[in-house]
């Protein structure tokens, strides 16, 4: 989530806001006219029948005055699917963060408080985030990320089940199986013929291996097929991305899905490299004027800036006459590879924001 400069979000014009408390089966939405006198209040069902009546009965609350924006609570959860009817209306969205501890315990706790609380914290503008894009090709490279992350941690999950079968297997077994690499001790586990007595402690742990090798086997064909998909996706997504430097499927899919299918809803540079936490925050006082380390933003993306500043420092000789200068200068590794991450979320920004034009077909 990031800022938004539009001025509607600010002044609605004298038009009315509305303000949506989201939940997994219902939503409470809330509508306030212009200088923020409650109008009205009602719970709609989580269906697309539920958003097109809470649609149509903002706008009757509103009458001619109309709703100009609306306020959601969660728009990248259970509000994702009401933000996609919003926007389809012609309804600017805002994602509304949650009241804080302090509101909640001053004020109280309910969905309609919360819905009112959306649309107040829309209409004073403390709430100018932009929700984003969830149906691009973004949104699918969000979603087949996920498959692929399960279905490598479940393959790790595999190998470790089957070396700690191996820890306890009979000896025969764990002699002539301990040591061997990851690929060869599952293909030869995979084409092992275990027996037929089960009720042998040996010829039941060959079978239990050999189940989870074939596991293991299937899991691979998952990740190879997703890197596959995915690789056609990230490229038709963001090509300038792609080609930067150390940069690879993988990374390129992380940094698009924190950055949205709509990066331009980001201020600057410096918004979105705090958003991924490469922004050092200012911690200054008096006379001492310092910096601390961001542990905020994604982490996600944040590790992926990671990955691709150790295959710079590894591979590309620009990188290293930086690293080289710098440590002459006194600076710690760590200290360096945090100016190195925040010189490329500067490029990944860049290269997000401005993506060089199609070339022609001849």
């Amino acid at each position: 989530m990031t800022s938004m400069t539009d001025e509607r979000l600010v002044n609605t014009g004298g038009g009315c806001v509305g303000g949506v408390d989201t939940h997994g089966l219902t939503h409470h939405a809330a509508v306030v006219d212009g200088v923020g006198r409650h109008l009205a209040d009602r719970q709609f069902p989580a269906t697309a029948r539920g958003y097109r009546a809470l649609v149509a009965w903002m706008r009757c609350q509103a009458g001619a005055r109309g709703v100009t924006v609306v306020g959601v609570e969660g728009t990248g959860a259970y509000g994702a699917q009401l933000t996609r009817a919003l926007t389809a209306a012609g309804i600017t969205v805002v994602e509304v963060d949650r009241p804080d501890r302090k509101t909640r315990r001053l004020r109280g706790k309910s969905d309609p408080v919360d819905a009112y609380a959306a649309a107040a914290a829309v209409l004073s503008g403390r709430a100018r985030g932009v929700p984003k894009e969830r149906d691009g090709v973004v949104e699918a490279i969000r979603v087949l990320r996920v498959a692929r992350r399960s279905a490598i941690k479940a393959r790790t999950q595999v190998i470790n089940q089957m070396r700690a079968l191996l820890v306890t297997a009979p000896a025969v077994l764990r002699e002539r199986l301990t040591g061997l690499g990851r690929g060869v001790l599952v293909d030869k586990l995979a084409r092992s013929r275990p027996g037929s007595e089960l009720s042998d402690p040996v010829v039941a742990t060959r079978w239990a291996l050999r189940r989870l090798a074939r596991h293991h086997q299937v899991l691979d064909i998952e990740v190879v097929e997703l890197d596959a998909q995915l690789g056609v996706l990230v490229a038709r997504a963001a090509p300038a991305v792609v080609e930067l430097n150390g940069v690879g499927t993988d990374t390129a899919g992380q940094l698009l899905v924190t950055a949205g299918g709509n990066p331009d809803r980001m201020r600057s540079e410096a918004a979105f490299a705090h958003l991924v936490g490469a922004a050092p925050i200012p911690a200054s006082s008096g006379r001492v004027h310092r910096h601390r380390l961001n542990r905020g933003g994604d982490r996600q993306a944040n590790n992926a800036l990671y990955v691709i500043t150790l295959s710079r420092m590894r591979h590309d000789p620009r990188t290293q006459t930086y690293v080289q200068r710098r440590t002459h200068e006194g600076l710690s590794k760590r200290e360096i590879i945090r100016c190195l991450k925040r010189y490329i979320a500067r490029e990944i920004y860049r290269a997000l924001t401005n993506p060089p034009p199609p070339t022609a077909i001849t």
